[in-house]
C-alpha cells in the first residue's frame, strides 16, 4: 500500500467521521399561541380558559395545537406512548406574577426551561394536584414559602406525580 493511498484513505475516514458527528440542524420552535375561548382541553374537552391555575399547550410539527387545562395534563401528553412524538414546542403559563384565577392568554414560557413546584397545597385546573411553572427558580422558591411544595425541572418531575391521580 502506497503512502499516498494510505493518506487518501485516512483523510476520507476523517471526513466521514466528522460528517457522522455533526448534529442535526436545530428546528426553530414555533411561537406560543394565544389562549382563546374556543380552546378546548385535549383530554377533558372543556373550555380551557374557564379553569383556574396554570395551563399549557403543545404544538406539533404539523402545526396542530393541543390545549390543556392543567400542567399535569400537558406533561402527561409527553409521557404517554399513545400520543404523537412530533412535538415542536411545549408552552406553560409563567405563574411568577400571574393570578391563579386568570394566568393570562399570552403568558407563556418554554415548558422545558421552566421551574416547577410540585406537591404544593394549590389545586390545578381540574381540582387535582398541580405542577406549577415559573420562569425562574427564585420565583418558584417564593411560591414554596407561601404554598409549600418541592422544586423540580421538567426532566426531574417524577412520572408517578404526573401520571397517578393526585386529588387535593
Amino acid at each position: 500500500m502506497s503512502g499516498k493511498f494510505y493518506l487518501h484513505c485516512l483523510l476520507l475516514f476523517h471526513a466521514l467521521l466528522l460528517t457522522a458527528c455533526e448534529k442535526e440542524p436545530q428546528v426553530e420552535m414555533p411561537p406560543p399561541q394565544t389562549l382563546t375561548q374556543e380552546a378546548n382541553g385535549y383530554y377533558c374537552l372543556m373550555t380551557v380558559a374557564y379553569h383556574d391555575g396554570p395551563k399549557g399547550h403543545i404544538i406539533l410539527t404539523d402545526n396542530k395545537v393541543h390545549w390543556f387545562a392543567s400542567i399535569r395534563d400537558t406533561i402527561s401528553f409527553t409521557l404517554s406512548p399513545e400520543e404523537p412524538r412530533n412535538i415542536a414546542a411545549i408552552y406553560v403559563n409563567d405563574m411568577s406574577n400571574a393570578s391563579w384565577e386568570n394566568p393570562g392568554d399570552d403568558n407563556w414560557i418554554d415548558a422545558r426551561k421552566a421551574w416547577y413546584v410540585i406537591a404544593s397545597n394549590r389545586a390545578g385546573g381540574m381540582g387535582s394536584a398541580e405542577a406549577v411553572p415559573f420562569l425562574t427558580k427564585a420565583k418558584a422558591e417564593e411560591f414554596t414559602l407561601k404554598y409549600g411544595g418541592i422544586i423540580k425541572t421538567f426532566d426531574t418531575i417524577p412520572k408517578n406525580y404526573i401520571l397517578k391521580p393526585q386529588i387535593k
